[in-house]
């Protein structure tokens, strides 16, 4: 069994504060016994704000900052940041460090949907992620990725038993209803587990942004390779501690066949 922290946080405009939120997360997780700790997308700043200007690279200092922290309490972290790209755009990048590991994923599926253009400011990445602790393998994917189902196929294809799934996904009519379809889904269709982290709601803590950035919902879902809701938070912050156990994936892939019996 892995215990996995999900941190759903509201991140502000200033990296500085956010890594307050960072190690404020890590120690209540550490002391629930956790060994992966899961932050939102944007958790370096928030959408709605020009993002070029706080880009950095993964050996630059906020980054550097969480892997001190990781290092610290000897555990994983993953948490959105920005990482910058060419002509003034930047990548929308996971950080994963700690346990040996300190590298990115950067979001290969960028949000052009439902009015808003992030790759207006955002390149997008194109590489499969994953990585392993403890004889576990991790597939990482981020926010509207999790509209396509091949993506977490190929993540379950390269040994994934869970992917970690930060977000910080748009409000509207209906939206909520689709992120928890969703998460459900792409759990079925790979067999994994999917354990999504999304920013909190704004509005649930009184806090002001801008309406046309996607900003947060809250309703961090964890699901399991069969589809069943394991744990969800509400709209405000909160930390939802999850055990996993990876042989459920094995398990779901073979009562399902979703990806043996696959023939596209």
């Amino acid at each position: 069994m892995a215990r996995i922290a999900l941190c759903q946080v509201n991140s502000g405009d200033d990296p500085e504060a956010n890594l307050k939120l960072v190690r404020s997360g890590v120690e209540a997780a550490v002391a629930g016994g956790a060994r992966i700790v899961v932050f939102p997308e944007a958790t370096m700043a928030r959408f709605g704000r020009p993002l070029e200007p706080v880009a950095e690279p993964l050996d630059g200092p906020w980054a550097s900052a969480v892997a001190a922290i990781a290092a610290e309490y000897e555990v994983v972290v993953v948490a959105g940041m920005f990482t910058p790209a060419d002509g003034g755009r930047v990548r929308n990048t996971l950080l994963i460090t700690g346990g040996g590991h300190h590298r990115g994923y950067d979001k290969i599926h960028l949000y052009d949907a439902f009015g808003f253009a992030e790759s207006d400011t955002v390149a997008p990445g194109s590489a499969v992620t994953t990585f392993e602790l403890d004889g576990v393998v991790y597939g990482v994917a981020t926010c509207y990725d999790v509209r396509f189902p091949e993506l977490f196929r190929a993540l379950a294809d390269d040994g994934a038993d869970v992917v970690l799934l930060p977000a910080s996904w748009g409000a509207g009519e209906g939206k909520r209803e689709q992120w928890e379809v969703l998460v459900r889904a792409r759990a079925l269709d790979s067999g994994c587990w999917v354990l999504s982290c999304g920013q909190a709601d704004p509005a649930a803590t009184g806090v002001t942004v801008n309406p046309k950035a996607p900003t947060g919902i809250g309703f961090s879902t964890v699901s399991d390779g069969f589809g069943r809701v394991i744990a969800q938070a509400g709209a405000a912050p909160e930390t939802l501690l999850v055990d996993v156990d990876p042989a459920v994936s094995a398990k779901a892939r073979t009562a399902t066949g979703a990806l043996a019996n696959r023939r596209l």
